[in-house]
Formats: C-alpha cells, structure tokens, sequence
C-alpha cells in the first residue's frame, strides 16, 4: 500500500477541550458574525475588506499584522467590516512548496501535521485574544475545519477545490459565510452552481457521521479572475463583470446575492501593487449602479508587514510572504482609509 500512517491525531473535540475559546471570546464572535451576517443579508451597508498575508507562515508576524488591523480598525470601524486573512492551508498547483501551517509550523522544517493542528488553533486564539478581531481562513481539506470552527467568522473555498463534492457539502452545514471563488478557468456557472448547492440541505458522510445539513444562505461568489487555455489571465473584477454576475444571479434566483472581489490572484496576474488599483475601480463601479452596490459586499486584499515575497531560506525577512506577494503595511492601511472614504 503506497499509504503510511505517521501519527494518530487528536479529535477536534479533543482539540477544543485542550486550546478552550474563553466566554469573552465566544461572546465576542457570536456579535462579530452576526455584524457580518447583517453584511451579507442587507441588513447592513458596511463593506468587507479580508486583508492579510497569503500565508500565515509566522505567529509572531501574523499577530503583528492582525494588531495593526485592529488599532486601524478603530478609525474605520463605522463603514467598514475588518476581517484579517489567516489563511494555514494553502493549495499548490503543482502539489510542490510551502503548504502552510498546518503541514509546516516551521517552513524550513519538515512537515508535522499533529504540531500543526495545535499550531494553527493556538495561532487563531492568540489573534482573538489580542486584536478582539476574528478571523478568515481557507476551507481547503473539509474534515480538517471542525478543528477551527467555533473560531472563524468568514471561510472561502478556492479555485481548485470549488467544484468538489464535499467542499460544497460541508459549506451546506456552516453557520459562517462561505465564499465560492469562481474555478481557475474563470467559468462562472461552475461558481454559481457551488453556491446553489451550498444553499440547500444535503445528507452525506463527514468525518465517519451521517449527517444532514440545513443549507448555508449566506453562501456566495468571489471574483478571482481566470485563465484561459494559453495561460493569459482574464480578470473579471470589471463593472461588466459584476453586472454580468448580477444578472446570473436573479436567474438563477439564489438567496441574498453577494460578491467579494479578489484583487489579487489572476485579477492583478499577481503584480501585487495593482490591488489598489483594482479595489478602487470596484468602489468607482458600486457607485454607478445600485445593483452592482448592493451585490458587491466586499473585497479581498493580500498584505502583510513587509510588501513583495521571499524563498523560503535562512535568513527570512520577518512578516514578508513565503508565497504570493502581498501589498507592505504602509499601501495597506492607506488603502483601508481610502475604501472607508469612498464605499
């Protein structure tokens, strides 16, 4: 059998009852999601920006940043919805590289999946603890999510794992929003269909259960813009695009219609400096149509201490990305203040 077993891993039970959510903590995600759920189902007009590194490589500097976010947050906090990107899983094209926390705590150490899972929680309770901000991450390995969730506010499913079966599935039976990026092809009815699955009920097996789901409503769209067949990439954060997704989601007649705009990924091919560009022709197209306005709730930035990326080697620079580069501090909070201005 080509299949070994390293370790025998703790339940996320277990997991919990060792790393417990204190009550002010409980108490303090039970009123920030519901501020998001308001977001989403209008009854709010603040707008998300879910800011952060790529990878969440480094505690110290992801607690650095997400700090940062929150004494920011003070002076915006009346029109927007701060959520930092912690993002520990991180899916390869190839299956090569940097995977992320919960594979590798160190970078430059050999994968640990038990020292993982204790990693990634401890990392996503100190942040709590210490901005009173909670947190976005990637639903990448569905089973792996019942280890943080009674922390997240916010998943997102990525291009790759968008038209998976299970993916969808487990986001039927999640009380957070989830978003459903549109796959690497850029194809937006595979997006769409994702969020019409994920907004019904289903019975499956999840985690050695039978279990059934009640449908998750706050299910919905991220724009991260596509690739066509020579690899050139197709952005698709444009005001037609967002009319487009508009009209397909009347058709399709799905609850409470929403996007959130990537600006980075295959909408900036990855010249991280166009984020800002980018997040203000979004604000300039939700200001010309109250349709868009209403369906765009959000945009997604990618930031941390230091702007650019680094290889992984011995001598890191600290809070600068081992993976897709992110915009420095100094772009991010200007651009945070330019957004609470203009949405």
């Amino acid at each position: 059998m080509a299949m070994r077993i390293n370790n025998t891993l703790p339940s996320p039970q277990e997991l919990k009852k060792e790393y417990p959510m204190s009550e002010r903590l409980v108490a303090m995600k039970v009123r920030r999601d519901k501020e998001i759920r308001d977001i989403f189902t209008g009854r709010s007009d603040k707008f998300l920006v879910i800011v952060g590194p790529c990878s969440a490589d480094n505690e110290e500097a992801v607690c650095e940043y997400v700090n940062r976010l929150s004494r920011l947050n003070e002076d915006v906090s009346d029109r927007l919805m701060l959520i930092p990107r912690i993002y520990t899983n991180k899916p390869r094209t190839t299956g090569e590289g940097y995977k992320g926390m919960l594979h590798q705590p160190d970078p430059d150490k050999a994968p640990d999946l038990y020292a993982g899972i204790l990693a990634i929680r401890k990392m996503h309770i100190r942040a709590m603890e210490e901005s009173g901000l909670t947190a976005a991450d990637e639903m990448l390995y569905p089973e792996n999510r019942s280890y943080l969730d009674d922390i997240l506010s916010y998943e997102a499913i990525g291009a790759r794992s968008v038209e998976n079966q299970q993916h969808r599935l487990t986001a039927s039976g999640m009380d957070i929003p989830v978003g459903m990026k549109n796959p690497t092809s850029g194809d937006l009815s595979v997006m769409l269909n994702s969020v019409a699955a994920a907004q019904m009920g289903h019975r499956f097996i999840y985690r050695g259960m039978d279990v059934t789901t009640d449908g998750n409503e706050l299910a919905h769209a991220i724009l991260r813009g596509g690739v066509d067949k020579y690899g050139t990439c197709i952005p698709n954060y444009h005001y037609e695009d967002c009319v487009r997704l508009l009209s397909l989601y009347e058709k399709m007649e799905l609850k409470y219609p929403a996007v959130v705009i990537d600006a980075n990924h295959s909408n900036s091919n990855k010249a991280f400096k166009e984020q800002i560009r980018i997040v203000s022709e979004v604000l300039h197209s939700r200001k010309h149509c109250r349709g868009v306005r209403s369906l765009v709730k959000g945009v997604m930035v990618e930031s941390y201490l230091e702007e650019g990326r680094q290889d992984i080697c011995e001598h890191m620079k600290y809070g600068k990305s081992i993976t897709d580069p992110c915009l420095g501090w100094e772009d991010t909070k200007e651009l945070i203040k330019k957004i609470a201005q203009e949405c």
